[in-house]
């Protein structure tokens, strides 16, 4: 199961909830991310 974190309240949100409103539940925010488990770098040249 996928789930996104909202990016204001940092709330956990539901895929199920997704699929009918792209928007949190909890503060009406239309930014959502998936958090990553790993860490990525990225070096500059």
């Amino acid at each position: 199961m996928v789930t996104y974190k909202c990016f204001d309240c940092d709330k956990v949100v539901t895929q199920e909830y997704i699929k009918k409103k792209i928007r949190c539940p909890y503060c009406g925010s239309k930014i959502l991310f998936k958090p990553r488990l790993a860490s990525t770098k990225v070096k500059a040249r």
